[in-house]
């Protein structure tokens, strides 16, 4: 029987944040808990579904497997599927959970059976302006980035060089308390050491008692072909650092393509405009266009107007999601020549003069407009008719 989709399963979306996962699994895991629901084999599988979805998305190294590959890529670490495992190992039971939300709502959240929690790492956004030929052909790029490193002087202790953190004399160093709210005993992060389970009262000079410092690094990018301005290249793990030995974050690029002089991009098309003169336009031709990888000869036919559009079929994008690869769509903008020589202007006076002795339209769309103007007048009926 397929599994379902982990996503569907704890009814997020795609780009649901930790907190929206968390949140989720946590609905389910009150509503579909054994001990809530004695004797309920659906509730029990329904529970084991949300279990294992959330073990998996919660982990960035598995989700960012599960999103490229599905099942397939998280079949051999996701835990066996929602037939295996049980509730007393490998997760959390009814008591966590239900300690875990009172614990929110009263300002903590502190790890089962002492100790502090881990927190993931924030998630970043970097913003990367690319060229259009960079986006359409692809690109790897280096970039640097703030980063939290292990403070040197301390060694990531956070206490003084010569001094030891304490243990805490709040919570003796479990990292949470738990607090009497009416008839429920709630356990919470102790708010003296923040779940540290431990108290500096020397803190570090060169980090300030955080056993973290500033630092920056360095990253290769690399830019897929036929991305467009708005769309992400996640980097899983690459964010900020978690706390407590949590997970770091991830890195998000965001793609921005810069404007080109010649061309613009219509989706998988790319569109440019052509300037071509009087006499190649009437008598017809061949030019040469550009195209991002070269230039390409485009036939004119005689009596082109302006406005034409050619296609030039295979010049265009390859979509970074699949699909076929767009065309070139080039439009044709006749010039009108200016600074004319006295010969010149003869030459054209008499182009006009056989114009207008010969009968027939060498002017298609002038004509076509002339007859609608003249059809419009006739229509009319004036006041003083």
């Amino acid at each position: 029987m397929a599994k379902r989709d982990y996503y569907d399963i704890l009814g997020v979306s795609q780009n649901a944040s930790e907190s929206d996962l968390k949140k989720a699994y946590r609905r389910l895991a009150m509503k579909y808990h054994p001990d809530r629901n004695p004797g309920d084999e659906q509730a029990e599988t329904q529970f084991k579904e949300a279990k294992e979805a959330y073990e998996v998305l919660s982990d960035p190294q598995k989700r960012a497997a599960y999103d490229q590959f599905g099942h397939a890529g998280v079949d051999q670490s996701a835990g066996g599927g929602p037939g295996g495992g049980g509730f007393g190992r490998g997760g959390a039971d009814f008591s966590d959970i239900f300690s875990d939300v009172f614990g929110d709502i009263f300002g903590g959240g502190g790890g089962r059976g002492g100790g502090s929690r881990a927190f993931r790492g924030a998630d970043l956004r970097y913003r990367m302006e690319v060229t259009l030929e960079e986006a359409v052909q692809g690109v790897e790029r280096e970039i640097r980035i703030p980063t939290q490193v292990r403070c040197s002087a301390c060694d990531g202790s956070g206490a003084a060089p010569g001094s030891t953190p304490e243990t805490c004399p709040t919570c003796q160093g479990h990292g949470d308390v738990r607090v009497q709210q009416g008839f429920f005993s709630i356990q919470q992060t102790c708010p003296r050491c923040g779940g540290s389970g431990q108290i500096i009262s020397d803190p570090c000079r060169q980090c300030g008692g955080d056993g973290m410092v500033p630092d920056q690094k360095t990253l290769q990018v690399r830019i897929p072909a036929g991305v467009d301005t708005g769309d992400r290249i996640r980097l899983a793990g690459e964010g900020e650092p978690g706390e407590n030995g949590g997970p770091a974050g991830d890195l998000y690029v965001e793609v921005s393509v810069r404007s080109h002089p010649i061309f613009t991009r219509d989706g998988a098309d790319l569109r440019c405009e052509i300037p071509v003169s009087v006499t190649t336009a009437a008598l017809g031709g061949e030019i040469e266009v550009p195209t991002l990888d070269g230039r390409v000869s485009l036939r004119i036919p005689p009596g082109t107007q302006s406005g034409k559009v050619f296609r030039v079929r295979g010049k265009g994008v390859k979509p970074v999601r699949g699909g076929a690869q767009g065309d070139l769509l080039c439009r044709v903008l006749v010039e009108t020549p200016v600074n004319l020589t006295e010969r010149q202007k003869e030459l054209l006076e008499e182009l006009a003069d056989t114009l207008e002795k010969n009968g027939e339209h060498h002017n298609p769309r002038g004509s076509s407009w002339l007859d609608s103007v003249r059809k419009f007048f006739e229509g009319m009926k004036f006041g003083n008719d």
